[in-house]
Formats: C-alpha cells, sequence, structure tokens
C-alpha cells in the first residue's frame, strides 16, 4: 500500500530529473560566454620541456597504467574533468566523469563520429600495407569513407533476423564447449589450465560460426599447439598487448619505428594472413552448404568481396578476447552471488522463451567488470564542459566503467544487483533513474558495436548453459583485473564447476 502511494512521486521526481538533465545539457551546448581557458582545467603540473609524461612513467604518481584504479585516482585528484596535455604526437586528452559533458559531446558528434583507438592499426592498413584499399574497416576508418561502409554493412550486422539464424550453431558450440570442460576438469572440479584461453576458444569458435558462417572445429582435443585457430587466439591478445603499448601510452613510433612498433605491423599482417585463411576455408563449407537463409558471411559477400573480408577481419579481432573476458567477469559474479546464480538457474531451467534475468546478470556484469573502460571522441569544434572551453581537435574519453560504480549515478553501485535492471520504475534501484550516459558497454549512436547482437546472443546462449550445467564457485581474493587496450581478468582462475545434479 505504501509503494502505491509512493509511486506518482517516484514517477513525478523521475520525469523532473529528466527535465533538469535536458535543460542542462541544453544550457551547457549554448552557453559560451566567460569561459575559463582549456589550460586551466585540472590536471597533473607540468614540467619544462617534457610537460606532464613524467607522471605515467614507471615511478610515477600515475605510472602503473595497467592498474585499473589509476583513472579513479586521477578523477578523484583533479575533478570530473581531467587535462592531459599533448605529448609525443598524441592529442591531448580530456578525461570525463561526468555524464552530461559525455552527452554533449557524444550527440554532437554523432554525424560523422571521429573515434580516437587503434592508430597503429589506422597505420598499418592505411600505409604499411602495400594492396590497401579505399575502405580499410570499421575500427580504422573515419569520415565519409567510414560512413559509407558502416551503411553497407549495417542492414547484414543489425538484422534480427540474420541474427537469429545463429541461435541453433551458437548453441552446440555452448554444448560442445561444455563437454570440453568437464573433461578438462581435475579432481577438484577445477579448470587449472590455461582457463583464459579456454574460455578464448570458445568466443573464436562462436564468432567465428557467424563471422565465417562455418564450424571452425576448434573444440578438437588433438588440435595442434601452432594450428592456425590457437595462433589467432594468440595473435589477437598479442595484438591488444602490442595496440596497449602504441596507441594508449605515451610512444615516439610516430617518429621512429620502435621495435614494438614492427612487432605491431607483423601482428597485423599475420592477423590478416589469418583471417584470409579462415575466410577461405568458410567460403569452400558454404559450397557444400544447404540452400536456405544465407548468412552474414554470404550476404556480406553478395554485396561485395572486399567489404566480406574486411567485416570478417574486423570481426575476427574484435570478437574474441571482448567476449571471452566478459563471460569470466559474469561467471565471478555469479559465484560471489550464489543466491543471484540460483535465481538465474531457476529461469534457464524453465524452458520461458523470454529469459529477461539471463539478460540482466550480463548487463550487470558489464557495468561492474566491463572489458572496455570506455567511449571516445575526437572533438570537430569547440565546447563549453563544466566551464572550460574545451578546443577542437582533443580526444575525449568517456569513463564510463568509473561512472557506472559511483553511488551517485547507482545506488548501491558497489554490489552485484541484476534487479536493478528490471525493477519497476518507481524502485530507486531502477537502473533508469541513473544517468543514461553514465553507462556505455556497447558504445554510443552512429559509431555503436556494430556486433552488439551477435555479441549478446553468444554471451547469453553460453552462460545458459554453463548456470544450466554447473554451480560455479570462487575460493581466495578477487581476480586480478589488468588495464590494457581491454581489461583483461588474470589469473589464478579460483573457478569450481560442480555438475548440477
Amino acid at each position: 500500500m505504501q509503494t502505491t502511494k509512493l509511486r506518482p512521486l517516484f514517477q513525478l521526481i523521475s520525469i523532473n530529473k529528466e527535465v533538469i538533465r535536458t535543460v542542462a545539457v541544453a544550457s551547457t551546448a549554448v552557453k559560451t560566454e566567460a569561459l575559463k581557458p582549456w589550460n586551466e582545467i585540472p590536471g597533473p603540473p607540468s614540467l619544462p620541456i617534457i610537460g606532464q609524461i613524467h607522471h605515467f612513467l614507471p615511478g610515477g604518481t600515475f605510472g602503473d597504467m595497467k592498474d585499473p584504479d589509476t583513472i579513479m585516482r586521477l578523477l578523484d585528484t583533479y575533478g570530473p574533468a581531467v587535462r592531459l596535455d599533448s605529448m609525443l604526437g598524441k592529442p591531448p586528452l580530456l578525461f570525463l566523469s561526468d555524464p552530461d559533458s559525455a552527452e554533449l559531446v557524444l550527440r554532437s558528434e554523432n554525424w560523422l563520429p571521429y573515434r580516437p583507438g587503434f592508430q597503429s592499426l589506422e597505420f598499418y592498413r592505411n600505409d604499411y600495407k602495400k594492396d590497401k584499399g579505399r575502405v580499410t574497416g570499421l575500427i580504422s576508418d573515419h569520415g565519409e569513407v567510414w560512413k559509407e561502409f558502416r551503411s553497407t554493412v549495417n542492414p547484414v550486422m543489425l538484422q534480427p533476423k540474420t541474427i537469429k539464424l545463429y541461435a541453433k550453431v551458437l548453441d552446440e558450440v555452448a554444448q560442445d564447449m561444455i563437454v570440453r570442460m568437464k573433461a578438462n576438469r581435475d579432481e577438484k572440479n577445477m579448470i587449472t589450465k590455461d582457463f583464459d584461453k579456454e574460455m578464448n576458444l570458445w568466443a573464436l569458435e562462436s564468432i567465428g560460426t557467424v563471422a565465417l558462417g562455418c564450424r571452425l572445429n576448434s573444440f578438437d582435443p588433438n588440435l595442434p599447439a601452432d594450428s592456425p585457430e590457437w595462433q589467432l587466439i594468440q595473435c589477437v591478445h598479442d595484438l591488444f598487448s602490442t595496440a596497449n603499448e602504441l596507441d594508449f601510452k605515451p610512444s615516439i613510433w610516430r617518429y621512429y619505428a620502435t621495435p614494438t612498433f614492427k612487432q605491431a605491423m607483423k601482428l597485423y599482417e599475420h592477423h590478416e594472413n589469418l583471417t584470409k585463411y579462415f575466410i577461405n576455408k568458410g567460403k569452400e563449407q558454404l559450397k557444400t552448404k544447404p540452400d536456405n537463409e544465407k548468412g552474414v558471411l554470404e550476404k556480406l559477400l553478395e554485396i561485395n568481396e572486399e567489404v566480406a573480408h574486411i567485416m570478417a577481419s574486423d570481426m575476427l579481432f574484435a570478437g574474441v578476447d571482448t567476449a571471452a573476458n566478459t563471460v569470466t567477469a559474469t561467471l565471478y559474479l555469479l559465484a560471489k552471488n550464489p543466491d543471484k546464480q540460483a535465481k538465474l538457474r531457476e529461469e534457464v531451467t524453465s524452458n520461458v522463451e523470454k529469459r529477461s534475468y539471463l539478460r540482466a546478470c550480463i548487463k550487470e556484469s558489464l557495468r561492474l567488470m566491463p572489458v572496455v573502460s570506455g567511449n571516445a571522441r575526437r572533438t570537430t569544434k569547440e565546447y563549453n564542459i563544466l566551464g572550460y572551453q574545451v578546443p577542437k581537435g582533443v580526444d575525449v574519453i568517456f569513463t564510463h566503467r568509473e561512472m557506472s560504480v559511483m553511488d551517485k549515478y547507482y545506488p548501491k553501485a558497489k554490489e552485484y544487483i541484476p534487479e536493478r535492471w528490471l525493477t519497476n520504475k518507481d524502485d530507486p534501484l531502477h537502473y533508469g533513474n541513473a544517468h543514461p550516459f553514465a553507462y556505455g558497454p556497447f558504445g554510443f549512436g552512429a559509431r555503436s558495436c556494430i556486433g552488439r547482437r551477435i555479441a549478446e546472443l553468444e554471451m547469453d546462449t553460453f552462460v545458459a548453459r554453463l548456470i544450466e550445467n554447473f554451480q560455479v564457485e570462487w575460493f581466495g581474493p578477487p581476480p586480478t583485473v589488468v588495464q590494457e587496450a581491454l581489461n583483461y581478468i588474470k589469473g589464478p582462475y579460483n573457478f569450481v564447476f560442480k555438475d548440477i545434479k
């Protein structure tokens, strides 16, 4: 009765918050007078000649960039907007933990958004390659070229009917992986050898069915260590690690071909050759495939063979480590919250068609332990951000990971509560009471993740089978998370997988 009486009040508060937020963003966009200059935005102090770089070298205040708490310490020290000046050829950076400002920039930069990131990959595809084409891919292209390519592949990649074609084969992949996991357990029901690589193997087999239209058979127990499947898994991992050194840390590779740069070029070339191998394998299998609904690869090949090759390469680059680490995070959080795990198991074993709690569990994992720290845009015009003038050409980093665990945006922010994604709007925990731009695991707008539907289907299917078959437990301290180009969950992996009787 009390809740019923309060419901209109909660709704009114929610409406008022939205109106206030909209007005605030609008006023921020138009108010330009009396702004403080860029160099007055708080940030680590500079020294003559070397600027701020000493803070990020080993031994510096923020020298351990692999520590995921480093960005939060920056924000705690300097506030919701932190300025880093240009260094070693990189544009100036602005770290933002203010969702209103994030909304302003993301909405304003949504026509032809420039998303900075893997500049070494851009260099490889646009300059280093000898047989480069006009289009290089969604990760490495920008402007009109990117827009044209994205418009070409959107109807294929975002079509729910096409993605649903893979539900059955992805479930087969999940069930085959369950069999493999059971065989790989020791007497303590643990998978102590290369758990992370096992998850990557599942992710590769899953994304391969979509990108290539065929099973890769990477679960073969006799698969050699130097097989193309294992080579691709290692290559993708090495690429993210190498790109982290070149693209997300100060580096002189833009002026001088460092050993790390040379290694990256070899890795990108190796990845491209492996992708060609798997695409040819997929095309051969398509010749014997029954003539029914066409999948992603077939539809892309009908558009243009070059488009199909580029899109498959991007999927195999971006779809392995990301999905594997998200599933690992979800398993850990469910293991540490057995009541949530039991509730999820009840849903997945009830044969209901819509698995809302399953989706909520993975959403909550992406909030607490996201594999990607945030989003980024390069400004194409000046902005008024929190009273400061932000010039054109600044790389703005939206710190979604940090915003997602702030209590001012999410009540009980550090707790794993999947119910927040399912409760009524009048519940204070309801996700809709948080600022929509505090959380962004799949990006925003025109440049949002094109593989989102595929990734969600893969992860939903596998997590459901895992919880259906295993009581997942965890012992010991929390896993170590290492911040590189992605947030990697490192061992020891203290999971226990007990059979459900």
